[in-house]
């Protein structure tokens, strides 16, 4: 790789350390990494560095913590790394001061087949719509979000088990390799990019960030729609419903893992069903949906065999 190449990489959380760590291990020009503050985390409180400060510090890259980033000491400090392209994974929107400022422009890795799920959670809300393929994207920055000339695009297929953590571990190493591939016909001046467009007959879906309302389920659902839910969230921060104990008191039960089941049945909706030893069934709309992996308030995240041993369902309802 010509050492006349500076590469700036922006990012924050794990899938965008994965990402930064195969282009240093591939052997790329890396000058230096920009990521958000420190923010304080866990019950202590205290602060946490992002993933990508800490791969920068344990491969000895110069890092960059702009809390905004039209501040004039952050862009003097980028300017003085003289990047040639800059690379972004899982950061907040740039400003154009930022992304103007290479001569070979500023590619983004965007984990969904653009235009298609543009925004902040696109492997979330692939999920939630049952997409049976996603994929990944790399683009050039422009003014608005997500909306830049594509360069490459891989698809990657959905399994019905699929969750948010194996979808993205499936869309991390796809992204890898792309973003490489990318930076490669880039530094080559073979990169060819074209305008963004649908598919005739598609409804264009947005990827909004993620509410608390969002991870609420609803019981009036089908099996699928419940079940898209809980994959959506899993393996954080969980889909979840309100129930009651015995003495009334509203504790939050959030479901990791569930496999629906069609079946017809008068029970009424939602409502457990258990041996009380070897299974924990929720009776939904059109069949049940046996819980797998569960989290009551109070308590650590356990199989429901666990959580069996510890609680009764018949003292638990839902608090609908």
């Amino acid at each position: 790789m010509t050492t006349s190449n500076n590469i700036v990489f922006f990012g924050t959380p794990e899938f965008a350390a994965g990402i930064l760590q195969h282009l240093l291990d591939e052997g790329f020009p890396v000058r230096g990494v920009v990521t958000a503050p420190d923010r304080p985390a866990g019950r202590g409180r205290r602060l946490q560095a992002p993933p990508v400060k800490v791969l920068a510090v344990r491969e000895g890259l110069p890092f960059l913590q702009p809390e905004k980033l039209k501040d004039p000491r952050f862009l003097a400090a980028l300017e003085e790394w003289k990047p040639t392209l800059q690379v972004v994974v899982a950061f907040r929107m740039l400003p154009r001061e930022v992304w103007s400022l290479p001569p070979l422009g500023t590619i983004n890795l965007h984990a969904s087949l653009l235009p298609q799920y543009r925004g902040a959670a696109p492997i979330q809300h692939a999920l939630l719509h049952g997409e049976k393929v996603t994929g990944v994207t790399t683009f050039f920055i422009d003014d608005q979000i997500d909306t830049g000339k594509i360069i490459l695009r891989k698809e990657v297929p959905i399994t019905p088990n699929d969750n948010a953590g194996t979808l993205t571990e499936k869309l991390l190493h796809e992204g890898a390799a792309l973003t490489a591939a990318t930076i490669r016909q880039i530094f080559a001046g073979e990169a060819k990019a074209v305008e963004q467009t649908l598919p005739e007959g598609e409804i264009l879906r947005p990827a909004p960030k993620i509410r608390s309302e969002d991870l609420m389920i609803d019981w009036s659902a089908s099996a699928g729609e419940i079940h898209n839910r809980i994959r959506a969230f899993s393996p954080h921060p969980g889909a979840r419903t309100y129930v009651l104990d015995r003495n009334g008191k509203k504790l939050m039960l959030k479901i990791y893992a569930a496999i629906p089941r069609q079946e017809e049945h008068s029970l009424p909706v939602p409502s457990f069903v258990s041996d009380g030893k070897t299974f924990l069934d929720i009776a939904i709309r059109n069949g049940f949906l046996r819980l797998q992996e569960v989290q009551i308030e109070g308590r650590k995240k356990m199989k429901a065999e666990e959580f069996l041993r510890g609680t009764d369902p018949q003292g638990l309802t839902f608090a609908v």
